[in-house]
C-alpha cells in the first residue's frame, strides 16, 4: 500500500506541475502568489510532500483554476489521503508536512502566540526532537530529519527585512519535556534570540491575567494567512474572518505581555529555578 500512496502523490504532483506550466508561472512565482514556501511547492510537485487541503486550495486560487479543475485536484488529494502509507517513505511524508514551518518561510512578518509549546522557530534541536517524538508514525530516523529541517528553517530569524514577534504565556516556559537541563539550554537560546534586531519576544507573566483564555496557539504569516494549531494538526486559513479574529486576539495577548528587560528578567528567573532543579537531580 505504500507504493500505491507514492504513486498517487506523483500523480497529484504531476498534475499541479502541468497546471503551473499552463499558467506560465515558475515555482517561485506560484509560491509567492499562494503564500507558501517555494520548497513546499517543489516537494508537492515532485510527489515528496502531501499538502493540506487548505494549502491545495491556496495553490488552486493562485493558479486561477476553474471550479471543475479545482475539484479535480481536490479529488486527487483525497485519493492520496485514502491510500494507507507504510514504511520509511510514508514517515518522510509526515515529517515533510511541517505546515507552520513552510507558511513562515514565505512571510516577511511573522506573529506567533503560544500558550503551551514553544513556537517552532524558537525551539532548540533537543526540544524539537521531543515535539516530533509525540507525532504518530515517526521513527528515530524520521524524527532526526524533521528536527534538522526545523533547525535549518530557523535561519530565517536572522534575515534582514524580516520581522518576527513572539508572544508566550509564562506557562510555555514552565511546560517542559525531558530533563531540566534541556530547558536550561532552551531558555538560553530564547535569551540569544531576544537580542536580535529582527525579533520581539514577549511573555505574559503569571502575575497578570490573560485578556482572554487561550485555547490553542496560532501564527499569523504577513496579513494574508493564519496557521491555527490543534490536536489534529495545523490548519492554514486565508479567510478574512479568520484573519481578522486572530489579528485581534494577537493584539490583545501582545498588550498583556512584557518585552525587553522585563521579559529577560523573567527568563533569567525561570532559568534559575531550572538550574536549582538540575542541581537537585544530580545530587
Amino acid at each position: 500500500m505504500g507504493s500505491e500512496r507514492r504513486e498517487r502523490m506523483r500523480v497529484l504532483g504531476a498534475r499541479l506541475r502541468a497546471l503551473r506550466a499552463d499558467a506560465g508561472l515558475t515555482g517561485a512565482a506560484l509560491a509567492q502568489r499562494a503564500g507558501v514556501g517555494q520548497p513546499a511547492v517543489s516537494k508537492v510537485e515532485n510527489g515528496r510532500m502531501v499538502p493540506s487541503f487548505d494549502v491545495l486550495d491556496r495553490l488552486s486560487r493562485a493558479l486561477g483554476l476553474d471550479e471543475s479543475t479545482a475539484g479535480e485536484v481536490r479529488e486527487l488529494l483525497a485519493a492520496v489521503e485514502a491510500a494507507v502509507g507504510t514504511g520509511p517513505e510514508f514517515e518522510e511524508d509526515v515529517s515533510a508536512s511541517l505546515v507552520v514551518d513552510e507558511a513562515v518561510r514565505g512571510a516577511r512578518l511573522v506573529r506567533s502566540f503560544q500558550c503551551v509549546v514553544l513556537p517552532a522557530m524558537l525551539q532548540s534541536a533537543e526540544y524539537a526532537r521531543h515535539v516530533f517524538l509525540a507525532s504518530p508514525g515517526l521513527d528515530a530516523a524520521a524524527v532526526g530529519r524533521a528536527v534538522a529541517a526545523r533547525v535549518d528553517r530557523q535561519s530565517l530569524l536572522y534575515e534582514p527585512g524580516r520581522e518576527s514577534v513572539f508572544v508566550l504565556t509564562e506557562a510555555v516556559l514552565r511546560t517542559w519535556p525531558g530533563a531540566p537541563s534541556l530547558m536550561l539550554a532552551q531558555l538560553d537560546r530564547l535569551l540569544a534570540v531576544e537580542s536580535l534586531d529582527t525579533v520581539r519576544l514577549g511573555v505574559i507573566p503569571w502575575r497578570r491575567p490573560v485578556p482572554v483564555l487561550p485555547r490553542h496557539g496560532f501564527t499569523l504569516c504577513d496579513r494574508r494567512a493564519v496557521v491555527i494549531e490543534g490536536f489534529p494538526g495545523e490548519r492554514v486559513s486565508t479567510e478574512a474572518d479568520d484573519l481578522a479574529f486572530h489579528e485581534e486576539m494577537f493584539s490583545r495577548f501582545e498588550g498583556a505581555a512584557v518585552f525587553g528587560g522585563e521579559a529577560r528578567d523573567l527568563l533569567v528567573q525561570v532559568m534559575k529555578e531550572f538550574r536549582e532543579m538540575t542541581a537537585t537531580v544530580t545530587q
